[in-house]
């Protein structure tokens, strides 16, 4: 018997979704930012102020469900919240563009220099997180899935040192480099933990060894073992999340035991089935540059279809839209899915 479309709540969807387990439907999922200025607009909550207030963070992150019509609610929109705690610079900026952690000015100069403050999860912009996800479980609670974020030790790595100093320490100290992952790992465990206990039915893990700075081989032998320890300590399902042409470390990733893992475009949906093998769902990986910020919805159309027919389990944007992106190429993300999933009732 045919399951009926749409028979299920979106958090059942994205649940189950991330487990491989039957749906209704495919989920349209955003495990990064989906925010835009229109939308900042649309309910007077805007960057910068969105990021450090609760209450505002909340609202904009519930558009995604409510206006765009997607099945999770993300309210981290930035990759610096707990980069900021741990006492690295930030660049604001406003609402037209995403705040930045000053990376020329680094925190850390070696190992020693780690120091993970006592008030990590208390910290303005922290906590800003964990009260935003309780303002969302209360608000929405079964209906929708809601998503949190915990950065990895790689990313933070690149905040705290800077990306070349810890990218040359990767090279010419490995062992030294493996020191302070797992001196940072304390960091994405326990904000991990706290979104868990604010709420969150799911966690975006996004960990910046990305396909343009460093090889598969990096993956394995930095990350992969990183990677199972959190899924480990964090008992809630995880998208891990890493930008760029990532084919040379999927079946590394899909070792992991992760329950998802957030892919880019630059990786074609069939080869990347391909590759993994049903061992972790895919999320994605609908284009933002060209297609959702430069052409129209007939073109993220044809994007979706070609993720639904290699048979991805969770469809969305590939990574933190850019914020100028038009509402309607957002919607026709669900609204292609629907059809898609019509379709194939109605050949039945």
């Amino acid at each position: 018997m045919e399951t009926e479309i749409n028979s299920m709540t979106s958090r059942q969807r994205v649940l189950a979704a991330l487990s491989r387990e039957p749906v209704d439907r495919t989920p349209v999922c955003n495990p990064t930012s989906v925010a835009t200025v229109e939308l900042m607009d649309l309910v007077d909550a805007p960057f910068p102020a969105a990021n450090r207030e609760p209450e505002l963070m909340a609202r904009l992150a519930a558009t995604g469900y409510t206006e765009l019509g997607f099945d999770t609610i993300m309210p981290v929109f930035s990759i610096i919240q707990e980069s900021s705690a741990l006492g690295c610079k930030i660049q604001w900026e406003q609402k037209d563009n995403w705040p930045t952690v000053k990376m020329m000015e680094p925190i850390y100069e070696d190992v020693d220099d780690i120091n993970i403050p006592s008030d990590l999860l208390t910290h303005q912009d922290t906590k800003c997180v964990l009260d935003a996800i309780k303002i969302l479980k209360k608000e929405y609670g079964d209906e929708v899935a809601v998503i949190g974020k915990t950065m990895g030790p790689w990313s933070l790595g690149y905040h705290c040192f800077g990306v070349e100093p810890f990218l040359l320490m990767s090279l010419d100290d490995p062992d030294k480099t493996l020191h302070c992952l797992d001196k940072l790992k304390k960091v994405t465990i326990d904000f991990g933990v706290a979104q868990i206990d604010a709420g969150a039915d799911a966690l975006t893990l996004p960990d910046h060894a990305t396909g343009d700075l460093v090889s598969g081989d990096y993956y394995r032998r930095y990350l992969r073992d990183l990677h199972i320890e959190f899924v480990d300590s964090i008992p809630i399902p995880l998208i891990l999340h890493i930008c760029g042409r990532t084919v040379d470390r999927m079946d590394y990733i899909a070792q992991t035991g992760m329950s998802a893992f957030h892919y880019d475009s630059k990786n074609k949906p069939q080869e990347s089935i391909e590759i993994t093998q049903e061992r972790i769902s895919l999320v994605g990986n609908i284009n933002n540059p060209e297609t959702l910020f430069a052409r129209g919805p007939e073109e993220v159309r044809q994007e979706v279809y070609s993720n639904l027919d290699a048979g991805i389990q969770l469809v969305g944007p590939e990574c933190a839209i850019p914020l100028q992106t038009a509402i309607e190429n957002l919607v026709e993300i669900p609204k292609a899915v629907q059809d898609w999933h019509s379709e194939r009732a109605a050949q039945n």
